[in-house]
């Protein structure tokens, strides 16, 4: 019998800290006052410690709770700001997911659409060896005192593809490419440079975007009075209403473009909205997502009751209750290099990494993954020769046990004033695994006063620290308390 195909599972994450505008604006309308009427709201800005791999990581690690990860044969990364120009940010992601190495990789780029496009050509041509998993992230730079630096927002969303039981099947996808220049960022540049609203909602969301949805509603055979849900990102205030009522979707069925509670991000917006609609759909809604970007991407897809079985995950709604309010504005700037502060001599050490050391290590530094004893059942971390359990000391005993997804307890803590950290004080400590194993590790998201001797913890992937002289990022696992445990 022939399998569904469609969307086997989806995943989000949006950083904790939550930038309110407000102070944004207090900070600049001195010099554009225009950005009081956009004083609204908070967006979502990564930690120093995370990028659009991090992110991804984590998001993808929501998307397969509960999945086989040894059934999926490819991972496809987008992003319009990934880290690396010349390193597959796929193979990292990958790693740190201690998947299997016999799979395809590969990032996907260039435009606001990489995510929608990826998701497309995997729905036209699926792999026949497994499911794919597909994560889109982004944490783009903004100039002070711009429009984008009170729309933007970072964050991952991730989406298994392949056939099966999904919970949300295609019926039908269109794209339309067409060189309508909204925004750009050259290779040389950090900042996007965006044209003016009326004419990008004018001549490309009101002209382009409605041939693509109509198109992709008649391969599916539907209509769109049908669409329950119509997800479309997009920075201009009510676009998604004028589309709607072009198309003839029903206004109440046009999705909250999470604008006030994260912001806009980027490639990976149009997969999360998707994320945050499978959320609360029902079998039968129809969703219809819509992605513009030098033309637009549509798919339409049925939400299935495979959607009631799938394992709780955390997800957009949960990503959004996990948040911390922020309005430390400067800090925000520091976080990402737009004001250089003096970080005095102690941050002044050669951060070369030896590229063989990592790979050799690299299933224990980027997967976290350590030793289980065949002969005790004793896990440790670093895995070495021998068993460290005094009475057993068995020699080559041990199994990979990747020790990313266990829970563990605060044995001791320090909040170091002293240590060079870019966002101080430096919390680190000794953590006890629930499994047993124990673990120095530095510690994040950490509010003061939040962590203390058996604090419930989780590990996630993040950057340790950046060799600048080089331009290389070293990645490990730290541990941030669980909330709400």
């Amino acid at each position: 019998m022939t399998q569904d195909l469609g969307i086997l599972a989806y995943g989000a994450y949006i950083p904790r800290l939550r930038l309110q505008r407000k102070a944004i604006a207090a900070a600049n309308t001195w010099f554009n006052p225009g950005l009081r009427g956009q004083a609204k709201g908070e967006r979502a800005i990564a930690n120093w410690d995370e990028d659009p791999i991090t992110m991804s990581v984590e998001a993808a690690r929501d998307c397969l709770a509960g999945g086989d990860r040894d059934a999926i044969s490819s991972i496809v990364m987008a992003s319009t700001t990934h880290p690396f120009d010349d390193r597959q940010n796929a193979g990292v992601v990958a790693n740190a997911l201690n998947l299997r190495s016999s799979i395809r990789s590969q990032d996907a780029g260039g435009s606001l659409r990489a995510g929608t496009s990826a998701l497309a050509a995997l729905l036209a041509s699926p792999p026949a060896d497994g499911p794919v998993l597909l994560v889109a992230a982004d944490k783009r730079k903004t100039r002070a005192a711009s429009s984008q630096e009170m729309q933007y927002g970072d964050g991952a969303a991730a989406v298994l593809v392949g056939r099966g039981k999904p919970v949300a099947k295609l019926l039908g996808a269109h794209s339309e490419t067409v060189d309508f220049v909204h925004q750009f960022r050259m290779s040389d540049r950090e900042h996007d440079y965006a044209w003016e609203e009326r004419w990008i909602r004018d001549e490309g969301f009101l002209k382009i975007v409605p041939k693509a949805a109509s198109a992709a509603l008649a391969r599916a055979g539907a209509q769109a009075a049908g669409v329950t849900h119509l997800c479309m990102p997009s920075t201009l205030g009510r676009v998604g209403g004028a589309v709607a009522r072009k198309l003839g979707v029903p206004e109440g069925a046009v999705r909250d473009t999470l604008a006030g509670v994260c912001g806009d991000t980027g490639a990976a917006h149009p997969l999360l909205m998707l994320a945050a609609a499978l959320e609360g759909a029902k079998p039968g809604d129809l969703i219809l997502l819509l992605a513009f970007g030098e033309g637009c991407d549509a798919l339409v897809f049925e939400v299935t009751p495979a959607v009631a079985q799938l394992a709780p995950r955390q997800g957009v709604k949960g990503s959004l209750e996990r948040r911390s309010e922020d309005s430390n504005y400067m800090r925000f700037l520091a976080f990402n290099g737009i004001v250089e502060l003096e970080r005095g001599m102690r941050a002044e050490v050669d951060k070369g990494t030896p590229l063989t050391v990592l790979y050799r290590n690299r299933d224990m530094v980027q997967g976290l993954v350590g030793g289980k004893c065949r002969a005790c059942g004793t896990v440790q971390f670093p895995r070495g020769r021998y068993c460290a359990e005094p009475t057993c000391n068995a020699l080559d005993s041990q199994d990979d046990h990747r020790f990313a997804d266990s829970t563990a307890k605060v044995m001791s803590y320090t909040a170091d004033v002293l240590t060079y950290s870019p966002d101080p004080p430096a919390y680190y400590g000794m953590i006890q695994f629930d499994e047993g194993g124990r673990l120095l590790a530095d510690f994040t998201d950490v509010d003061a006063g939040g962590v203390d001797v058996g604090t419930p913890m989780r590990m996630t992937f993040r950057i340790k620290d950046v060799d600048s002289a080089r331009g290389f990022v070293r990645y490990f696992w730290k541990a941030t308390p669980i909330l709400n445990a």
